[in-house]
């Protein structure tokens, strides 16, 4: 549950039952630090609270997805921005992810499922990076 507990979560969407949905069910999986926020710019203005993790709706209005995944990528390449989106469009999940998008989950396709799955991916990608990032400094130590 400690890693849990640690991970800073955002989510943004402009729909606020999908907010206070998102927001219980990551609670219900034991994350409890979660922010929502109803729009895009809303989230860049509270970057620098260093998020790890950022669920992004992408249609809505003023900034969509893809215009606030690069404003994110521009502030902190190392954030995670998973789309949660009504866009079953292939093309706007490609977009997603060729802008920096870690994953891309339909909403309405056991998105509770999945969201549960993506951060379990997550936490899986964070112990890899920080096992090769001891085996170098461990290494970088050995020559000094």
């Amino acid at each position: 549950m400690g890693l849990k507990a640690s991970l800073k979560i955002f989510v943004v969407d402009d729909d606020e039952f999908c907010l206070n949905w998102y927001k219980q069910h990551l609670f219900n999986l034991g994350y409890t630090s979660i922010e929502v926020f109803d729009n895009g710019t809303a989230c860049l203005n509270n970057l620098i609270q260093q998020p790890e993790v950022i669920f992004l709706d992408y249609g809505m209005d003023v900034l969509n997805g893809v215009e606030v995944l690069k404003k994110i990528k521009r502030f902190n390449p190392n954030i995670y921005v998973v789309f949660i989106s009504g866009q079953e469009d292939v093309q706007t999940a490609v977009n997603a992810l060729k802008y920096g998008a870690f994953d891309y989950i339909v909403k309405g396709t056991d998105e509770r499922k999945r969201i549960a799955q993506v951060l379990e991916k997550i936490h899986e990608v964070n112990e890899l990076l920080q096992k090769r990032n001891h085996g170098f400094k461990s290494k970088l130590f050995s020559f000094l």
